[in-house]
């Protein structure tokens, strides 16, 4: 009878280099997906209320303005998109409000109410009222007139009373274009009020 010996486990190769590899490709994969595509968010404070509450969770999506980067256009997100940009005034800080004017409209708010007038609306519209975008906002606060420059966009908090929105309707002024990061897709959390926008 032939002598049985029980074979030994074939020695990985490069076990160690290859954990290590993975970890760089997936740091690697998950530092494009940051940059070009997703990202996420946290919401810091009451600007956007009724819309978004401190503390909730979002996903902003970049995918418009890599294409637009990838066609050579100018990207230029649609009115009422709710938008992550630089402040204009501190880079190290970044902000969410929803787009009201677009570049060369004249934004007016007036008697608790923004009024956006352009080539195809000259008498002006109410873009709340408008059903472009579905939110219950409050009474808009203040007075300003502004024909909004150049790729440059007029943004504003939903949370619109007093003071509690820094925006274009006071000292922000107009945001430029090229300081969008991306537009909100999704709220992850808190869970019961998860949705798409």
């Amino acid at each position: 009878v032939a002598p049985v010996q029980p074979e030994k486990p074939a020695k990985k190769e490069g076990g160690i280099f290859s954990f290590i590899a993975t970890l760089v490709i997936a740091f690697v994969l998950v530092q494009i997906i940051n940059i070009f595509f997703f990202q996420s968010y946290k919401v810091f404070g009451s600007s956007m209320v009724p819309t978004l509450h401190d503390g909730d969770r979002l996903i902003i999506s970049k995918i418009g303005k890599t294409t637009a980067r990838l066609r050579g256009q100018d990207y230029v997100p649609k009115r009422g998109d709710v938008v992550v940009f630089v402040d204009p005034q501190r880079s190290d800080l970044q902000l969410i409000k929803r787009v009201i004017g677009l570049p060369g409209e004249r934004v007016v708010v007036r008697d608790g109410k923004i009024t956006v007038y352009n080539s195809e609306h000259p008498n002006g519209f109410d873009p709340d009222s408008s059903g472009i975008y579905q939110a219950d906002l409050p009474p808009t606060s203040g007075e300003s007139d502004i024909t909004v420059p150049e790729k440059h966009l007029f943004v504003s908090g939903d949370n619109r009373e007093g003071s509690n929105s820094l925006d274009s309707r006071n000292e922000l002024g107009t945001v430029p274009e090229e300081l969008v990061v991306g537009t909100l897709q999704v709220r992850l959390w808190p869970l019961g009020d998860a949705k798409f926008f």
